[in-house]
């Protein structure tokens, strides 16, 4: 690995190695160009860490649920079969219920003659698996725990380049800088982009439960007033009798009831629980620690300028209620990357706010959609008016009678 101290000028800075920014370092390094990724924590897990403990019940409370077309992607770069050799888990149907009605719909893989409707995916592992690929490759420097002290864009002698300076006073000159640094973005906000944001009211208790009965591979959901709660499947496959019983729980609800919930011990934190998901999987058994975390919605007005771009987190942010955030981020990535390979096999300038307004151009109108269309979810399912509870029970039933809506419903969940 080369030292900080090393670097001078590179073609690309990306800041932040999460999956998004590790994934777009791996893409990009097709390229030929030179790559450096500058995070401000610490190197991630690796995949042997991992390994060590992979037949025990040792999750990331931290999951993805990774869509059909966002594992293409990872297959393309040689990461998808490292993830497999661990753990991941698919899930071949999903169970969505209204908790304050009687609407419910089911999805399942079958209805497409797929085999599953995507996998369930711990971030570290993801994580593991892009970095041991980044690692392997010449194209790509890392630097982690390295924050990124200031960006200069046009007062230095060359209006071309970035100047990117790091905590320890080290410099970095480079053509194009990518944020992928996450919901509360330095790049986007010492870049001067414009962004649309607002706080939910909500925050995200996430953990791993270990429950009763299987889940069989299910994904399942409970809408709320106060939020949504999902059970995500896990698999143990070295645990024969007990490897369907352990899933992943997203629960969102209002900011009051998450702090009261957090504030429980963890046998009455399991009754809640178990109550609020209406043990469809029996009574919870155990339960790891929790985290919470609070959700925001944040879009930004542009995702690019010259020499700049914005992917993933640090250009949109949703609610979590489909799980889609990463797989927008790769989505990203796919795009820029394609963007840039063209424009490099063409002679064009890159990094130029023209050649880059055409992955602007690709995604946001997309991204727009699906948090639009989250948004709409959020708002239907946690209002008490009784039309719109008549009306989301009435969808949801209608929906599960019609076989053509729900391959579209599917389709699109997939990311086909």
């Amino acid at each position: 690995m080369m030292k900080s101290q090393d670097v001078k000028k590179v073609d690309i800075v990306i800041a932040g190695a999460g999956p998004v920014g590790l994934a777009a370092a791996c893409s990009l390094s097709g390229t030929g160009l030179q790559i450096l990724l500058i995070d401000a924590g610490k190197e991630a897990f690796t995949l042997d860490e991992i390994r060590k403990n992979a037949d025990q019940p040792d999750f990331d409370p931290r999951v993805s649920a990774l869509t059909m077309s966002s594992q293409v992607m990872l297959e393309q770069l040689g990461v998808w079969e490292l993830m497999q050799s661990v753990r991941v888990c698919p899930y071949h149907s999903m169970d969505v219920w209204d908790g304050e009605g009687t609407g419910s719909i089911h999805f399942a893989a079958a209805e497409l003659y797929a085999e599953s409707l995507g996998h369930i995916v711990e971030n570290r592992l993801i994580k593991a698996a892009l970095f041991e690929r980044a690692k392997s490759s010449p194209q790509i420097t890392t630097l982690h725990n390295t924050e990124i002290e200031a960006i200069n864009t046009g007062e230095n002698s060359d209006n071309s380049l970035v100047i990117v300076t790091l905590a320890n006073g080290d410099t970095v000159a480079t053509s194009l800088l990518i944020g992928a640094d996450g919901g509360n973005s330095f790049i986007r906000e010492q870049s001067g982009f414009t962004v649309r944001q607002w706080e939910y009211g909500h925050k995200a208790l996430v953990t791993t439960v270990k429950t009763e009965s299987d889940h069989q591979f299910t994904a399942r959901q409970r809408f709320m007033k106060t939020g949504p709660l999902a059970f995500l499947p896990l698999y143990l496959a070295s645990a024969e009798k007990s490897g369907q019983q352990y899933c992943s729980i997203v629960w969102s609800c209002v900011t009051e009831e998450a702090d009261a919930l957090m504030a429980l011990d963890d046998q009455e934190f399991m009754k809640r629980l178990g109550e609020a998901f209406e043990f469809r999987l029996g009574k919870i058994l155990h339960i790891d620690s929790r985290a919470c975390f609070p959700l925001w919605q944040r879009h930004a007005t542009d995702y690019v300028q010259d020499n700049i771009a914005l992917i993933g987190d640090a250009a949109h942010s949703i609610h979590p209620l489909a799980g889609q955030g990463v797989n927008m981020g790769f989505a990203d990535v796919e795009v820029l990357s394609q963007v840039i390979s063209s424009a490099l096999v063409k002679g064009e300038d890159f990094p130029s706010h023209q050649t880059l307004s055409r992955y602007q151009r690709a995604r946001k109108g997309q991204n727009m959609t699906m948090m639009a269309a989250m948004e709409g979810f959020k708002g239907l399912f946690g209002s008490e008016d009784p039309g719109l509870k008549w009306l989301r029970n009435s969808g949801l039933k209608l929906t599960d009678k019609l076989p053509g809506v729900k391959k579209q419903l599917v389709r699109q969940a997939m990311g086909l």
